[in-house]
């Protein structure tokens, strides 16, 4: 389908896309009728090919990137460079050693993508537009897929359909007992990811927020604000809280990554209610 500008149709995709088009008008892909009529169709979240034939306009092919993996990971790539703290070099390092170390292979969605990508990167878009419109490209080239290297048994009932994680390198051979990985992990609103251990060093990035994060087995919630980094180092147990928007974070493990990661129980904890997280 044509003139959806790589951005998959879900909630709040139609002002992600109108956004987008933005961009282009400024690059003189298209023009200032069209950029209209992507501004109208923005009231919706539907297809937009109706208010152009409406407008007797011609819907613009979607861009075909010769790679909007490589496009996804630089702009990624860029955007780490302005944060610092632990982990961001490290990641940044791996980043530019594993480059080539892909291929998500076929594409693969899941509900959560569909349900919340587009909301998050509409939050994105006001801080970060180009990082936002290279990842709501990219999107659905990746193949999404829920956290099945975890132990059952302990989840909140709302997480195995919550979240998904997506590689932008990491996968495909050869594989390797320091592999590392990058990618995307988004989660629903109001989700408790929670507890565990994992042998990776793990660094993510947040590009939504506040969230709730906890550091130690049964301890307190720590609230995390956007573009706040996290390193957390092997086997220190971590939970995420997610509040009243979905959490979409870059990630990374910098080693280790093939290694399951393992629940451990803990108390539910009052702060899950911390109203700033609301």
């Amino acid at each position: 389908m044509n003139g959806l500008l790589g951005i998959c149709l879900g909630k709040g995709s139609g002002r992600v896309r109108y956004a987008r088009a933005m961009t282009l008008y400024a690059s003189g892909q298209i023009s200032a009728a069209q950029l209209e009529a992507y501004r109208v169709a923005a009231a919706q979240d539907g297809p937009p090919d109706q208010t152009f034939a409406d407008r007797g306009l011609a819907l613009p092919k979607d861009p075909t990137p010769a790679d909007p993996i490589w496009t996804a990971i630089d702009e990624a790539d860029r955007y780490l460079g302005t944060l610092s703290g632990p982990g961001v070099a490290e990641v940044r390092a791996g980043i530019k050693a594993h480059r080539a170390a892909l291929l998500p292979g076929a594409s693969q969605t899941k509900g959560v993508v569909e349900t919340h990508l587009a909301l998050a990167l509409q939050t994105l878009q006001g801080t970060h537009p180009s990082l936002a419109n290279a990842l709501a490209l990219v999107s659905s080239y990746l193949r999404w897929r829920a956290n099945d290297r975890v132990s059952d048994g302990l989840d909140d009932a709302s997480f195995p359909q919550g979240h998904a994680a997506a590689l932008l390198i990491g996968q495909g051979p050869p594989i390797q007992a320091d592999t590392f990985q990058f990618g995307l992990l988004l989660i629903a609103p109001n989700v408790v990811y929670r507890d565990q251990i994992a042998p990776a060093p793990q660094f993510y990035a947040p590009l939504t927020g506040p969230h709730g994060w906890g550091f130690a087995q049964g301890g307190p919630l720590t609230i995390k604000v956007a573009h706040q980094p996290i390193w957390i180092p092997p086997l220190q147990p971590h939970v995420v809280n997610t509040g009243s928007q979905p959490l979409l974070c870059l990630y990374g493990r910098t080693r280790d990554s093939l290694q399951s990661a393992h629940r451990v129980f803990a108390p539910a904890r009052p702060e899950q209610d911390d109203p700033h997280l609301t």
